[in-house]
């Protein structure tokens, strides 16, 4: 059997490599390290939160999970840097969202 592109996971991942590139642009600022430290964690934590979702336990949990992807893409930066990214995170949201939407409404069959 083939195996489907996941396009949310690669999504995710691109834009996580996105973020390490903004994280070490950010650390070269020392008034910057608290904001590139939450901008590295939450960034990469959406792909993380993704991949650990396709092995859930149950829908529940799987549910559960991309519920807090979701709520790591929505924790964001501010509009200079946001501007250059705004694009790639919008579309994770979207994503993710359908995601969750989609499972609950299937979860509740």
């Amino acid at each position: 059997m083939e195996k489907r592109e996941n396009i949310v996971m690669n999504k995710s991942y691109a834009f996580a490599l996105r973020i390490i590139k903004l994280y070490k642009y950010l650390i070269d600022s020392p008034k910057e390290y608290v904001l590139s430290k939450q901008v590295l964690r939450s960034g990469t934590s959406i792909g993380a939160l993704i991949k650990e979702a396709e092995h859930a336990q149950s829908k529940a949990d799987f549910i559960n999970k991309m519920i807090i992807a979701l709520k790591e893409a929505n924790e964001y930066i501010g509009e200079k840097m946001y501007t250059s990214m705004q694009a790639d995170i919008a579309e994770l949201i979207k994503l993710l969202a359908s995601i969750v939407k989609t499972s609950k409404v299937n979860n509740g069959k």
